[in-house]
This record gives structure tokens, sequence and C-alpha cells, in this order.
């Protein structure tokens, strides 16, 4: 609350956006409770939707160029590339994919649509809970991962502070892989296992040394 409470201030206008899970609709009640304002909830972009969006304001930004008229040194480039016979339309596709490379360091993850499960007892809850962290099958990494894919886990887990996203646009950007085809994420206390497709593995391994979440370098093996 006290974050969203200094959206807008001074006499500036601004939206505060919180993040919550179904089981967490209680503390957006909370939430209302306190500020005496309705909050509207609002679905996840697709991956879809952000491309779409990034589009749309890479062409605002270059009309705002072209009406400018500021580009004479870009112009005798792109007259000297049409001199040797490049196409126009060519040389434009090939300057706007320079210009977007830096939204490799930006990865999107393909984020499933969030379904609302039913309410349940809280002690229900953490006896569930508990044996997903604890059970003998799944919590020694080995078993239990997806079909086609390799588990593999890394030193780092809650204590540190590492989240999910954190984990695929790390491996997704350094190497070189779709977010969406990196699977089950489970993050322990002192532990991250996490499912790779077999395909990927020994690019993902090769990049050791390369992974960093926050100030905290590790590498990845199998597990």
């Amino acid at each position: 609350v006290h974050r969203i409470g200094r959206t807008g201030r001074a006499g500036k206008t601004g939206i505060a956006i919180s993040f919550f899970t179904p089981r967490e609709r209680r503390r957006l009640r909370d939430i209302e409770g306190f500020t005496k304002q309705k909050l509207t909830l609002a679905k996840l972009p697709t991956q879809e939707d952000i491309f779409k969006r990034r589009e749309e304001q890479l062409m605002e930004q270059m009309k705002v160029w072209l009406a400018r008229g500021r580009a004479k040194r870009e112009r005798v480039i792109v007259e000297q590339l049409a001199a040797e016979g490049h196409d126009v339309l060519d040389i434009a596709a090939a300057a706007l994919k320079l210009s977007r490379a830096s939204e490799k360091q930006r990865p999107v993850a393909n984020v499933s649509e969030v379904v609302e499960s039913p309410y349940q007892p809280r002690e229900r809850a953490f006896g569930r809970g508990r044996s997903q962290v604890r059970g003998r099958g799944d919590s020694s990494g080995r078993v239990s991962h997806e079909a086609g894919m390799i588990r593999l886990k890394m030193s780092t887990g809650k204590y540190h502070g590492v989240r999910p996203n954190d984990v695929v646009g790390m491996i997704a950007y350094h190497a070189d892989i779709p977010g969406n085809t990196i699977g089950k994420i489970r993050i322990e206390d002192m532990r991250t296992l996490v499912d790779i497709p077999e395909q990927f593995v020994e690019k993902v391994l090769a990049k050791n040394g390369d992974y960093r979440i926050g100030k905290h370098k590790f590498a990845l093996e199998r597990a």
C-alpha cells in the first residue's frame, strides 16, 4: 500500500500495478480496504501482445524521426547501399533489425493463462506444498522431470531471492534459446531445478561462467 501511495504524487498522475496469484485475492480486498479504491483486474499480456506493442512503439519513434527530417548522414548510407544494387526495402529491414538488437536482452516468456482455482483451507495447502518440497521422488532432482527434458540444477534458490522469471530470462538470453521451451522450474531454499529440452542442454551448459542473478554468479549442472 505504501508503494501504491507513492504513485502520482505532487500533482502528477500514474498507474500502480500489483501482481498477485489467485490465492492472494484476499490481500487484494485488503488493499482495496486500505486505499478505499476499487482495483481493476487485468490480464497478463501474452507473448504476442508484447511483441505487437514493441513494434507499435518502434513505429511511433520512426514517425517522429521521419517528421524531424534529421537523418542526412543516414540517407547518404542508404543511397550508397542502393547504388550497390540493394533493394531499398531490404536496406530498411536490415536497419530495423539492427535497431532491435537490444530486444534480445529483454526476452519474453510465454506466459500461460492464469486459471483461478477454488479456495482451499490453509492446512491442506501447507501439506501439499510441503510434500512437493520434501517428497523423495521429486526432491532428488533425478526423476519426475518432463518427457524430452533434462533436469539441471543451480546452487541458488529462495534464500537468494531467485524467481522463475529470473531463471527463464537468464538462460534464454545467455544460451540464446527460446524462453518458452524451458520446462518446469522448482525453486528450493538453497538450489533451483529447471527442466531444459534435451537438444538445448549442451548449449546451456556451454555458457557456464556467464550466468548471474543479481550479485550471485553460478553454474548449471545436471541434477
